[in-house]
C-alpha cells in the first residue's frame, strides 16, 4: 500500500491550479490524485476517491466559497483541508476555519510552506502562515486600549522568547510545551516581525532590555 499523501488540487483558475500541481508533483511522498476547478467537479472528485488533503482556494465566486469545506467534510469525513488564498476578509478567514479547514496559507507563500502544510494536514495537524497566526491571536488575545504600552507578543510567543533567551532550541521547546518544531519556528519568526529585528540574538537582548524577560543566574 503507498504511503503517499493523496492530494486534491482545486482552483479555478488554471494557471495556479497547474502552478501548485507542478510544486507537487516534484515530492516524491505526494501523489496527486484529481484536479477540480469548480464545486461540483470537486464534490464529485472527494466523493470518488476519498482523498486525505484537498487544497482549494474557496475565494472564487461562482466556482467556489466559504461553504465548501462544511460540503467536502460531509462528504469526506477522513479528508482533511489546507486552504491556499489570497482573502483577506477576517470575517470570512474565521468562518471557514470554524468550518472544519485544517491549514491555511496565504498565496505569497512559498514551496517550503506549501510542502510543510501538506504534511502536517495529512496527519490532522494545523498550520498556518504568519498572517492566518496574527489574526487568530488578534481573535483569541483582543487588545484592551490602543493606548496601551505592553508588548505586541503574544502569551505564547512570550512563553516561547523565554525558553530561547534560556538557550533552548526549537526541538526542545516544541517538547516542553507539546507543539511541532515548526509551530516553534513560526512563532519565533513572528516575533522577530513584532518587534522589527532581524535576528534571534536582537530578539533576547531587545527582551531583556525591555524587561520581557528574566533570565535565571
Amino acid at each position: 500500500m503507498s504511503d503517499k499523501v493523496r492530494v486534491v488540487v482545486a482552483d479555478a483558475q488554471v494557471l495556479c491550479r497547474v502552478g501548485l500541481c507542478q510544486v507537487l508533483k516534484a515530492e516524491e511522498q505526494i501523489e496527486i490524485v484529481g484536479e477540480a476547478n469548480n464545486t461540483e467537479s470537486l464534490l464529485s472528485l472527494v466523493s470518488e476517491v476519498k482523498p486525505q488533503v484537498v487544497i482549494i482556494d474557496y475565494n472564487q465566486p461562482g466556482y467556489f466559497d466559504a461553504r465548501i469545506a462544511g460540503q467536502i467534510k460531509d462528504i469526506s469525513p477522513i479528508t482533511d483541508i489546507l486552504v491556499i488564498s489570497s482573502d483577506d476578509r477576517k470575517e470570512r478567514i474565521y468562518q471557514v476555519l470554524e468550518d472544519g479547514v485544517n491549514s491555511f496559507l496565504t498565496k505569497q507563500c512559498d514551496e517550503g510552506e506549501i510542502i510543510d502544510a501538506i504534511r502536517a494536514t495529512a496527519k490532522g495537524d494545523k498550520f498556518y502562515c504568519h498572517k492566518i497566526l496574527d489574526l487568530i491571536i488578534e481573535r483569541s488575545f483582543p487588545s484592551k486600549s490602543e493606548n496601551c504600552a505592553a508588548t505586541p507578543l503574544s502569551p505564547r510567543e512570550k512563553e516561547i522568547l523565554t525558553l530561547v533567551a534560556k538557550g533552548k532550541i526549537a526541538k526542545e521547546i516544541a517538547a516542553e510545551l507539546h507543539i511541532s518544531p515548526h509551530t516553534i519556528y513560526t512563532h519565533r519568526k513572528n516575533i522577530l516581525r513584532k518587534l522589527k529585528l532581524t535576528s534571534p540574538t536582537e530578539m533576547i537582548v531587545y527582551a531583556l532590555e525591555q524587561g520581557l524577560i528574566e533570565l535565571e543566574s
